[in-house]
């Protein structure tokens, strides 16, 4: 970085910091657990010198030293050369009307609880309100260092379990959902897109209340043609807006696209191809007869369902992860706009 034609180029000059900067976090981390690890030894040093009063710290810290090390441990899965990025995560129920919709919307307040919780930022992209309740997709732009490497663990169908609170006879239903995630493309990242294979539609956005989104022609749809991509903005006020992020969300899915194409040489992704329905989902939730949460993957689970419903989803990620699984391939073909 020092030398004098450093920024000849910029675009390559961005991608050395970026990668001298991921080198930076992971010595910074080492060093911080080094000075731990030398705080606890003169800790035990001075219990074995007769100081008893120090003996009581040294169980706190161990337990801290012991977490800093499994999250460096779990910290290095995450190796992907996408992992690292920010994330667009997509929902989309399954077949059902309103009991899948409104699974959908369970699914992604859960998501958005676990960002809350784990410190990243989000932004939802686009949205469409389902009829009664729930909503027909949603697409969240997810800010923040490895989202992509932790929400991976989440691509695929997510089964639900429960008595019904639109069915007056009070049945059991099951509903299915899906979840995909993309990692996020900077600028930087060259994704060429042909202006002449893009459609690009504006309309009124659908959402409740009678706001400005409401009343002009601000949302936009892009349909890239040779892949039959859609992606859609409807939640800022101005079309210009929605727009940019239009874009945005189209040349991640692009860079996915052309990602999953260059995959497809190497294995068959149509043995990975999964439906919205039974027998393909990943993860089940069941609220009634008794509560449960099982990862059908990992074999990961836990009775408490309201928890997880409140976004804590670290056991399930880091069982996915330590498993080193792969994320579901092909999975644009399970997705039901």
């Amino acid at each position: 970085m020092a030398a004098p034609d450093f920024w000849n180029d910029n675009v390559r000059a961005k991608e050395v910091i970026a990668e001298a900067n991921r080198r930076r976090d992971w010595v910074d981390a080492w060093q911080q657990l080094r000075k731990s690890c030398d705080d606890s030894l003169g800790l035990l040093e001075l219990v074995e010198e007769g100081d008893s009063e120090s003996l009581g710290e040294i169980g706190s810290d161990l337990a801290r030293l012991d977490q800093g090390i499994e999250s460096l441990e779990f910290r290095h899965m995450l190796r992907g050369e996408d992992d690292a990025r920010g994330a667009i995560m997509t929902v989309h129920p399954g077949a059902g009307g309103t009991e899948s919709q409104d699974w959908a919307q369970m699914l992604m307040r859960m998501y958005t609880r676990w960002m809350e919780r784990s410190g990243y930022t989000y932004k939802v992209i686009e949205l469409q309100p389902g009829e009664e309740a729930g909503l027909k997709s949603a697409t969240i732009e997810v800010s923040g260092k490895y989202a992509f490497g932790y929400l991976k663990a989440e691509i695929g169908v997510h089964r639900l379990v429960r008595i019904s609170p639109f069915d007056a006879n009070k049945r059991r239903h099951t509903s299915f959902a899906s979840i995909f995630v993309y990692p996020e493309i900077e600028d930087e990242i060259k994704v060429e897109i042909n202006e002449a294979d893009l459609r690009i539609d504006v309309y009124r956005a659908g959402s409740a209340g009678g706001q400005n989104v409401n009343k002009l022609e601000t949302a936009i749809r892009i349909v890239h043609i040779p892949t039959g991509i859609v992606v859609c903005s409807q939640n800022e006020r101005s079309q210009h807006q929605n727009r940019l992020n239009a874009y945005k969300v189209l040349r991640s899915r692009l860079y996915q696209h052309h990602r999953a194409e260059e995959e497809k040489k190497k294995q068959a992704l149509e043995a990975t191809k999964a439906d919205i329905a039974w027998g393909s989902q990943i993860r089940s939730y069941v609220f009634q007869p008794y509560s449960l949460v099982k990862d059908h993957r990992t074999g990961e689970e836990t009775g408490d369902v309201q928890a997880v419903m409140d976004g804590e989803l670290d056991a399930f990620i880091q069982a996915y992860l330590k498993r080193g699984a792969q994320p579901v391939r092909n999975a644009e073909k399970q997705e039901k706009p």
